[in-house]
């Protein structure tokens, strides 16, 4: 029993020293440009892979603790120089986010909903006591850096400019604490259509062995510590036959993402109402994703079913489909949008998933969604959400 006048280590927040938000911040007008003398040979955009090919300059900048952010400046794409002591190396103090930039049919350069992904960088380095960082300015460096590598940026519908902004901890010491130095840098790389001959439903398979995430860990942060664990699930799954783990949680096996991916089902629920539900973020071990809140955002303004953030448990899962209530079921994030799911293995039985849509690879809502917001994306539509910048 805690004595009298203690207090609870669970309602503790984190320590937030106010020297982590002191000193000068990222400003546009401190933004130094070193423009490449080399540039390089640009890959037919049919041969684009995900994540293998950079442009020819990044964004960087520096932080130090009792002054601030110093300049931003864009150089070249290159190795960054780092003490081998540096802490990101040691205890992955590290964040990062995924975002893309779009051309519409006017060959305007569109970004998607920057905003969000600011706020989350910031949550992330707040959570590892990173220094956090005023949002606008970065993006204003950030649309700088894309203007200055705008003939990177592909044309073509699914073609998109994959943007990588990443904090670490450059501080040099063996011992475990706080940063006094710390890092952002942005790199782009162009990126093809996720599914280039349509959609590919993904098989998955209900993983109880191993845990993502748990409640006041650091699963609603976008932090590289969560990744590199779940490389090991991945590869079981694919022995056994399946695209993506999906994750689970508790001994009601409650569901919580699919490999990197929020999830989505939409069922007829046991009240007989068409439902569209995906897990909720208040427990924090789930990644509050950009395309899961413009899921929602879409869904609910379309006002033709209903639209829930709850608990779900692969029990409810399996009962659903014995008895023919589930309608799809999809993960999403930015890389593919939508990724329509065709089965999901569990305690050894394949439950298989409706896919009722035009081609039989997706279901009908999932393709609704995937076009709502890529007619966003690109500008067909205009929204918002999609922020011009060049």
């Amino acid at each position: 029993m805690l004595a009298r006048g203690a207090k609870s280590l669970s309602r503790v927040a984190p320590p937030r020293a106010a020297a982590f938000s002191s000193g000068a911040d990222i400003q546009l007008a401190n933004l130094q440009v070193e423009r490449t003398r080399s540039p390089k040979a640009k890959l037919p955009k049919e041969q684009l892979k995900f994540g293998k090919t950079f442009t020819d300059h990044m964004l960087e900048v520096d932080w130090e603790l009792g002054k601030g952010w110093g300049n931003p400046v864009i150089h070249p794409y290159g190795p960054l120089a780092m003490d081998p002591a540096s802490a990101v190396l040691h205890y992955a103090l590290e964040c990062f986010e995924g975002m893309k930039a779009y051309v519409d049919a006017d060959g305007r350069i569109r970004l998607f909903r920057p905003d969000m992904n600011m706020k989350r960088l910031n949550n992330s380095m707040r959570r590892l006591l990173l220094p956090e960082f005023d949002g606008n300015e970065l993006t204003k460096c950030l649309a700088e850096l894309i203007r200055i590598d705008r003939d990177w940026v592909p044309q073509g519908e699914g073609y998109s400019l994959y943007i990588r902004p990443t904090g670490i901890s450059t501080q040099a010491s063996i011992g475990v604490g706080a940063s006094e130095k710390a890092k952002l840098f942005i790199i782009l790389s162009p990126v093809g259509p996720y599914y280039p001959e349509g959609f590919n439903p993904v098989k998955l398979c209900a993983n109880d062995r191993y845990i993502r995430a748990w409640p006041g860990g650091t699963g609603g942060y976008k932090v590289g510590a969560n990744y590199a664990p779940g490389i090991l699930p991945q590869y079981d799954a694919h022995e056994q036959g399946y695209s993506q783990n999906l994750w689970i949680f508790g001994p009601d096996h409650e569901i919580t993402e699919v490999g990197t991916m929020n999830l989505f089902i939409h069922w007829i629920n046991e009240q007989g109402e068409k439902e569209l539900v995906t897990p909720p973020l208040t427990r924090g071990d789930i990644l509050p994703g950009i395309t899961r809140d413009s899921i929602l955002h879409l869904t609910r303004e379309w006002n033709e079913f209903k639209v829930t953030e709850g608990n779900i448990t692969m029990k409810q899962v399996q009962k659903a489909s014995k008895e023919g209530r589930i309608l799809e079921v999809f993960g999403s994030g930015t890389a593919a949008v939508v990724s329509p799911v065709s089965t999901i293995n569990y305690m050894d039985e394949d439950l298989a998933i409706p896919l009722d849509g035009t081609d039989g690879k997706a279901g009908k809502l999932a393709e609704r969604i995937w076009k709502e917001l890529s007619d966003i994306q690109y500008g067909r539509r205009e929204h918002p959400w999609s922020i011009v910048i060049d």
